[in-house]
């Protein structure tokens, strides 16, 4: 498995991303408008992230590789506050 070294402001944002997405589906969501919002704004923010334009975000594992980073550091900071 490649290894990449990602920016923290991209990490940060993808990070926000799975827990805005979370938030959005629970039925009923409280905000929804701004939490749609807030999705696209941050979708938009990491699609074009400069990183992408490196020779190591040219690889689409590299956008794997960012998605299963973050959910596997949310996972484990969840069962550390357990």
């Amino acid at each position: 498995m490649e290894s990449f070294s990602f920016p923290d402001d991209l990490i940060r944002a993808q990070r926000e991303w799975h827990d805005v997405y979370r938030a959005l589906a629970v039925p009923r969501p409280r905000r929804a408008t701004e939490l749609r919002r807030r999705l696209l704004m941050l979708s938009t923010r990491i699609e074009w992230h400069p990183f992408w334009s490196t020779p190591d975000g040219w690889t689409p594992a590299a956008r794997v590789e960012l998605r299963r980073q973050t959910r596997q550091n949310r996972q484990t900071r969840q069962a550390d506050a357990a």
